[in-house]
């Protein structure tokens, strides 16, 4: 289990220049050419609409992430964190309006496989976490992941919309301090090749999906679900495995 006792409130408030904090937030570099870098591309590529933005973006991206393939689609008004810890392979697509958050000052950052869709208005979020997205992974929009540890989606993964993977949680043992005082602790979530979850779905911390599973829509994961399993319901139960024949008797 992970654990952070430093809150960004925090680091935001320190005695540092407006420049340091906006470097430490987003930029994850010191320094005037970083920081010039990263401001003009943003400026004169992230909001530009139709091929033009589209072409910008494939060509200008690349120069701030740590690693970029090819074919990589850019939608417009993507928000990139600490961009020189993102990986990207081949022939992924990011919709428009989506966050890509690396931020830790140890962490290695976000890996996206090759031929990976990010819907729109998705955030990929790391407190100090990673996260990994394997290959063909598929998230719907208005979906998050998030991570203080370290979230795993394997291969050919189907994500629907409105779905939340909460790699993370707060610390609330002190009784008498506000949680927002007190630290947080990760112990990550780990999901198989090959599964399904409905549009909604909730997985919360500590979690192991194993692959092939389908999680039904609106289900709240809150404990670990085997291989081929079916589960659904708040908090969610597996009904059935998909490997044993449905009953034909109409019980």
């Amino acid at each position: 289990m992970k654990t952070e006792s430093v809150l960004i409130q925090r680091e935001m408030a320190a005695s540092k220049s407006r420049l340091a904090r906006y470097s430490d937030l987003i930029i994850g570099r010191h320094g005037f050419g970083p920081l010039l870098k990263y401001e003009l591309i943003a400026l004169f590529c992230s909001r530009v609409p139709g091929l033009l933005g589209l072409w910008l973006r494939a060509k200008l991206y690349p120069c701030l992430l740590g690693k970029c393939g090819r074919n990589v689609v850019f939608g417009a008004n993507i928000v990139l964190r600490h961009p020189h810890k993102i990986a990207i392979g081949d022939n992924v697509i990011v919709d428009d309006n989506c966050l890509l958050d690396a931020k830790g000052r140890d962490n290695k950052g976000i890996r996206i496989g090759s031929g990976v869709f990010l819907g729109r208005n998705s955030i990929l979020s790391c407190k100090n976490g990673d996260i990994v997205l394997g290959e063909r992974v598929n998230i719907g929009f208005n979906c998050e992941v998030f991570s203080g540890s370290r979230v795993t989606l394997g291969d050919d993964t189907l994500v629907a919309a409105y779905c939340y993977f909460i790699g993370g949680d707060h610390n609330p043992q002190d009784v008498d301090a506000s949680v927002t005082q007190q630290g947080t602790c990760s112990r990550g979530i780990e999901v198989g090749e090959k599964c399904w979850f409905g549009a909604g779905v909730k997985v919360l911390d500590g979690l192991t999906v194993g692959s092939n599973t389908i999680v039904g829509a609106g289900a709240v994961l809150t404990r670990s679900i085997p291989a081929y399993a079916i589960a659904v319901g708040v908090p969610a139960r597996v009904v059935r495995d998909r490997r044993a024949q449905p009953s034909t008797s109409g019980v």
